[in-house]
């Protein structure tokens, strides 16, 4: 095996870091192969295929099991030593030159939503058997072990990265996802043991890093023409029930300044909610997706409505302070309408889940050595990696999504832009490996 040459993540510590990111001075980096990713992805796309061009390969489903089973052939023919956790993580091994350091885990999942496409998950995935196939093509040993995991049922609430940071509830293990089966039925069926979860979780310092390519899911980077997005951090989400409740009467006798609609009250608060959202300074976003009528009858006045809200942010003080916004918009409106509003939170959906900065660096040295454009930016959806940041410092990598469409059959990356992605996530891998994340220190 070759020896890793140092390159120049001198912008990252006062000097090269041993087994960063490039070949040796005058030779041109490795780079991954767009046509074998393209390749792999579209085999990818057969099991859980619909017409219109997606996938519908919920977890725990047939498809779900085949897709798997594609994956773990893969994974043993690129040398991998691969196993099933007890959460039904699937999960690779390429041993490093000293086995006694903790693993550098790389991946995300294949699971998709139903009618969903073929890039959200499976780009982690491909490109994390990428970078493994990159290794043992150009002979490179790896100080750290290197793990690759397609984890279970993302989709479906961070199954897998959930159990693997010890977080997995027996009140979610019962819940029963698009599969139609309970997530411990589930766990069951694609090979875990839920009754041997703890076996699956993993604690701080158990892991060197972890690093996850994944399709942007959006439009910014693919408006822009952007290559690369380094991700900062993945939002925080709080959802609240709100009730709205008014008086309901008949449509035709009730002068309309005598009504307590409760359908004019909860559209008002709709309006609120957009307001707050859109004038407060930050990239907070604040939603009310769904929205019910009572009695739901033509010739009633509404006398209750049941409406949604979801409010995400990096950063938990902003998700408050949007709230609390739009508890005391809500409280004018109610007043104004001689209506009461109750906002019943559920269960905090997602911690904010900040990158950490010392990966944030070595994605964005990575994507410059390489000469790809980058740009700095948030997920506003949610990724394993928020989880997996609760146990060691996480670091994303986004590639463009055509026209920012996801979880639809017409989701779409290209392959040279998968292959940048699993470019970039190589020589991160490498610059980790090499000690970077040592070399600056914790923030």
């Amino acid at each position: 095996m070759k020896a890793i040459s140092p390159c120049l993540f001198a912008i990252l510590a006062a000097g090269p870091i041993p087994g960063a990111a490039g070949a040796a001075a005058g030779q041109e980096p490795i780079v991954a192969n767009p046509e074998r990713m393209e390749q792999r992805i579209l085999a990818l796309s057969q099991f859980g295929a619909n017409p219109e061009g997606g996938v519908s390969r919920v977890a725990f489903s047939d498809a779900d099991i085949a897709g798997r089973v594609y994956i773990s052939e893969l994974m043993r023919a690129a040398g991998l030593d691969v196993r099933i956790d007890t959460a039904g993580n699937l999960i690779g091994r390429r041993a490093g030159r000293d086995d006694g350091l903790p693993p550098i885990l790389i991946g995300s999942h294949i699971d998709s939503v139903p009618g969903g496409g073929n890039y959200d998950g499976d780009v982690g995935v491909i490109g994390a058997l990428e970078v493994v196939e990159l290794l043992n093509e150009h002979r490179i040993e790896t100080r750290h072990p290197l793990e690759v995991v397609s984890f279970t049922d993302e989709e479906g609430g961070l199954t897998g990265s959930r159990a693997m940071v010890g977080k997995l509830t027996d009140e979610a293990m019962n819940v029963v996802p698009h599969s139609g089966l309970t997530i411990r039925d589930g766990i069951r069926r694609v090979g875990g043991d839920p009754d041997r979860l703890d076996e699956a979780a993993r604690k701080p310092g158990d892991l060197a890093a972890y690093i996850e390519l994944h399709i942007e899911q959006g439009g910014i980077l693919y408006e822009e023409g952007t290559d690369i997005g380094v991700v900062e951090g993945i939002v925080g989400i709080r959802w609240w029930d709100v009730v709205v409740e008014g008086m309901a009467n008949h449509a035709g006798t009730t002068p309309m300044n005598r009504r307590s609609d409760a359908m004019v009250t909860a559209a008002e608060l709709t309006l609120a909610v957009n307001r707050v959202a859109t004038e407060l300074e930050g990239r907070q976003v604040a939603t009310v997706g769904r929205i019910q009528a009572f009695p739901g009858a033509p010739n009633v006045v509404p006398g209750k409505v049941t409406m949604s809200l979801e409010i995400r942010d990096l950063e938990a003080a902003k998700m408050q302070k949007v709230y609390e916004l739009i508890v005391a918009e809500a409280d004018r409106i109610a007043a104004a309408r001689d209506a009461e509003i109750r906002f019943e939170e559920i269960d905090l959906a997602a911690e904010p889940a900040p990158t950490d900065e010392r990966m944030r660096d070595i994605i964005a040295a990575a994507a410059g050595e390489l000469g790809l454009s980058y740009r700095r930016m948030p997920s506003g959806a949610g990724h394993d990696a928020q989880d997996l940041a609760q146990i060691a410092p996480i670091g994303m990598i986004f590639v463009p999504s055509v026209d920012g469409i996801s979880h639809s059959p017409r989701e779409y990356t290209s392959a040279e832009d998968m292959a940048n992605g699993a470019s970039v996530l190589l020589h991160s891998v490498l610059a980790v490996d090499g000690g970077a994340l040592d070399a600056r220190g914790s923030h």
